[in-house]
């Protein structure tokens, strides 16, 4: 059993890792024994960043030789439906088959201890802990932490940690990368798509992989029924132009009784808050989903005036300046009094 990284825990953010601690990293993979486990974990609810993160990773150590490997995430193994032809899904194993104490675990794009459930323990329970991430507000909650606030996805983290292993890049290990990517910057829309971002998607797309079928697969095929149900969710947005300091708050919410009134899995609900940020008169949009009788997964965004990674810090959560998130307790409308108030 090792220690979390109380340091790193205690001068906050982490500016990005240096040499010593990606060579701590590639050490922790090139020592690893024949008989050794290893465990990979991603957030609860994974994202494309996530899941495609962490599935290229684990395809990389297969490449090494890894035997003794595992992938898994907090809750159902559900995967989402845009993600279900990513290579490595035969990875994944259900939280409750993880292994307890894996001589090694790496943690991809979890932001907060709070986002890997009740596989938290095994950042204790393992030898080594490394931690890949992006985002800013992560307080280094690992052994190793190789977290990169500049960096637009964990899949750039993730990629680095490859290149330094020597893992030659395949096409398998190129579309989860890909799709890590793409959904981190939103097709290339977001500020954080650098020239180093289209730099890596070239080198990515040489291995062959089609960027057309990709992005039918995970942004351009929904279920009817969520169409259906986005109207539904759509149709209440508020708009508060006075809220967030006058710049303006604009926010909706969906209930479990929607998702079951239009027969549809809490997944569907992860792009709508691309819909909802379009408004113009508004700086801060939030989408507030349901997932439990009192409970609820927050997703916020900013157009640049208002930082919400410190309104999610604040609340439990984190994420970036421009992306962040955090679950909330009580009513719908005591979250949003609570969003409201850190906004000021």
């Amino acid at each position: 059993m090792t220690d979390l990284s109380a340091t790193a825990v205690a001068a906050g953010a982490p500016a990005g890792p240096g040499e010593a601690d990606w060579a701590a990293a590639v050490a922790a993979v090139r020592g690893l024994r024949p008989t050794d486990k290893v465990l990979l974990i991603c957030h609860v609810n994974p994202d494309g960043d996530a899941l495609g993160s962490m599935l290229a990773f684990g395809l990389g150590l297969r490449r090494l030789g890894v035997a003794n490997l595992q992938c898994t995430f907090p809750g159902p193994l559900d995967v989402p439906e845009p993600f279900v032809a990513l290579p490595g899904l035969d990875l994944l194993v259900p939280e409750a088959d993880a292994a307890p104490a894996p001589e090694l675990v790496l943690c991809f794009d979890a932001a907060a201890t709070s986002r890997l459930g009740g596989l938290v323990d095994r950042l204790t329970t393992a030898k080594t802990a490394v931690v890949l991430d992006h985002h800013a507000s992560n307080p280094g909650f690992g052994t190793i932490n190789i977290v990169d606030p500049d960096a637009a996805a964990t899949s750039v983290v993730a990629d680095e940690l490859l290149r330094r292993l020597d893992v030659p890049l395949d096409a398998e290990i190129a579309e989860c990368l890909y799709v890590a990517l793409a959904t981190d910057t939103g097709s290339f829309r977001f500020a954080m798509t650098t020239p180093s971002v289209h730099e890596m998607a070239a080198r990515l797309l040489a291995t062959g992989i089609s960027p057309g079928d990709i992005s039918r697969r995970v942004f351009d095929t929904r279920p009817f029924g969520a169409v259906r149900l986005y109207g539904d969710v759509l149709g209440r947005a508020t708009l508060e132009p006075a809220a967030a300091g006058g710049r303006g708050l604009v926010w909706t919410y969906a209930t479990l009784d929607d998702l079951a009134r239009h027969e549809q899995k809490p997944y569907v609900l992860e792009p709508l808050i691309d819909s909802v940020r379009c408004a113009a008169e508004a700086d801060v949009s939030l989408v507030v989903k349901q997932v439990g009788a009192a409970e609820w997964a927050v997703s916020m965004r900013s157009k640049g005036a208002i930082d919400v990674s410190r309104v999610a810090v604040a609340l439990g959560g984190g994420g970036h300046k421009l992306a962040a998130g955090f679950t909330g307790r009580g009513t719908v409308d005591e979250v949003i009094e609570a969003i409201r108030s850190q906004l000021g």
